[in-house]
Formats: structure tokens, C-alpha cells, sequence
């Protein structure tokens, strides 16, 4: 009997150092912790990346320590003023505590159960302390979307923490929509904000307007002015000038002078359709009844 099985025992001399290393070291990834339990009761957790040792009868469990996604499936809130809201949202989450997470739920679909609880609940709350008009508007600065999600983010991610050994790294809104029965009324609002936000737009623009033609306006009176005042000084010089050759003029030759105002006279107001009914001895006549003689 014993001669039957001598054959393998080199084989196995061989096998059972093997099994022995394999039962003994391990190796843990960067993406990875590593749980030691003995008979299913956690030991340690080894989180640092490379080559570790353990005891023969302990055994060592993997968790993927990177971030993931859970997709709760699209649920329907209603919001303070009673306005139901279509809700589709996203969770980032990542294992923290893998101790705590193997004695309380052990897997990531029981995982994703549980955050889709706390989330749902968080969501329901935060969502019915709010208006629709401050989740969904088209005015800028209005909506408290952002901040809701932040606190709400907080709140699931100490709740998961404590009892789970889960970290929540954020909670987000994909898509809001509206059921079918309230499209048109949520639509016909944003439409009317949206023509009031128009017709304070315009509003504005003609007060614009009106500022910019006040002030062309006032510009064109101020050139318009100094113009007239500079036309007006230029005119009084040109007559002082006009006046004072007048007068040189006279004072060389006054008989020269007379004559000359005289036939100015008379091409100013007399033409081929000019009839003028003057006396005889009128003075303006006298020039053309007299001739050079009458102009002394």
C-alpha cells in the first residue's frame, strides 16, 4: 500500500510549499483595499500597494477603493408650492471603511440599496423645502439648486459614513422634468418671465436712448452756440474793418465816396423789374437826373 503512493510523494513535497506560499502572501493593488479576516472576523485592513504576508487560515477580501456611479432610477418629488418635479439623479460614492462596510452590507448592490434610501429621503426633504421657480429658473442668480445639492451631499455622505463605512462624494442632478399635467403651466410661467425680463431689457434701452439723445442734443446747443458767438465776433470785426475803410475812403475823397454809395444803391434796388415813383427832387434821383453834379 504505502509502496503505491511513494511515487507521489515527491509531488507533493513539491505542492504543499506552494500551497503554503499562496495561503501566505498576497499582493493589493493601488485601486484596492484588502480586508484580513479569520473565520470571517475582521482582522486588519491593508490599503498600501504591493506584497504582504498573512496567516495560512486568514483570508483576504477585495474592495475597490475607486469612485463609482450609482444611477437611482428617475423618481417624482413634489415641491413646496405642490409642484411634482420628475427627478433624475447620480451618486458618487467609494469605499471608506471596508470593516464597517463588510459587517453591514458586505456588497455594492446592497451598497447602492442603501444610498438609493438615503438619497431618495435627502432628495424628498430637500426638494419640498424649496419652490419650483428657485430649482428650475431661466434667471441667473435665482436658483438654489447648487447650494441644495451641496448640503444635501453633506448630509448623505455623514449618514452613509457613520452606518456604512461608505463615503459620499457627491449627489447631482442629471436631468429635471415635469410630468405631463404640469408642462404647460410651468411653461406658460417661463414664458411670461421670460417677456418680463424682455420689457425690462427694453425699458432700459430706451432710458439709454433717451440719456444718449439728451446728451447729443445738449452737445449740439454747446457747438451750435459757440459757433453763433464766434460767427457773431468774426461779423462785428469784419464791420469794425468795413467801417473803418468807409470812413478812410470818405475821408480822402467824401464827392468820390457819395458817388460810390449812391451807384450801390442803385443796383440793390433797382433792376429791369423794378418801377419806382419818386419825386423830382428826391435825393436818390438826383445823380440820374443831374448827373455827376447831382451827387455833391
Amino acid at each position: 500500500m504505502l509502496e503505491r503512493y511513494r511515487k507521489y510523494l515527491p509531488g507533493a513535497g513539491v505542492a504543499f510549499p506552494l500551497l503554503l506560499l499562496y495561503l501566505t502572501f498576497f499582493s493589493v493593488r493601488e485601486t484596492e483595499f484588502v480586508l484580513i479576516t479569520l473565520f470571517g472576523r475582521p482582522i486588519r485592513t491593508v490599503a498600501e500597494a504591493g506584497l504582504h504576508v498573512k496567516w495560512p487560515l486568514e483570508t483576504a477580501l477585495y474592495f475597490d477603493r475607486r469612485l463609482r456611479i450609482y444611477n437611482p432610477r428617475p423618481s417624482e418629488f413634489l415641491t413646496r408650492d405642490k409642484k411634482n418635479l420628475l427627478v433624475e439623479s447620480y451618486v458618487a460614492w467609494s469605499i471608506q471603511d471596508p470593516t464597517r462596510y463588510v459587517e453591514t452590507i458586505g456588497d455594492s448592490t446592497a451598497a447602492e440599496m442603501r444610498l438609493h434610501d438615503i438619497v431618495w429621503s435627502g432628495l424628498s426633504a430637500a426638494i419640498g423645502t424649496h419652490d419650483l421657480e428657485s430649482i428650475v429658473t431661466a434667471e441667473p442668480g435665482r436658483s438654489q439648486a447648487t447650494q441644495m445639492l451641496d448640503r444635501l451631499t453633506e448630509m448623505t455622505d455623514r449618514a452613509a459614513l457613520e452606518q456604512y463605512g461608505i463615503r459620499v462624494v457627491d449627489v447631482r442632478i442629471k436631468r429635471l422634468n415635469l410630468p405631463e399635467q404640469n408642462k404647460q403651466s410651468v411653461y406658460a410661467r417661463m414664458r411670461a418671465e421670460r417677456e418680463r425680463i424682455a420689457r425690462q431689457y427694453r425699458a432700459e434701452g430706451e432710458e439709454q436712448a433717451l440719456r444718449i439723445r439728451a446728451g447729443a442734443d445738449r452737445q449740439k446747443e454747446e457747438i451750435l452756440s459757440a459757433a453763433y458767438k464766434q460767427a457773431e465776433k468774426i461779423k462785428g470785426e469784419g464791420d469794425a474793418e468795413s467801417t473803418k475803410v468807409y470812413g478812410q475812403a470818405y475821408s480822402r475823397n467824401p464827392r468820390f465816396y457819395k458817388l460810390l454809395r449812391t451807384l450801390e444803391s442803385y443796383k440793390k434796388i433797382l433792376d429791369d423789374k423794378t418801377t419806382a415813383v419818386l419825386s423830382a427832387d428826391s435825393e436818390l434821383l438826383k445823380i440820374l437826373t443831374r448827373g455827376q453834379s447831382g451827387a455833391r
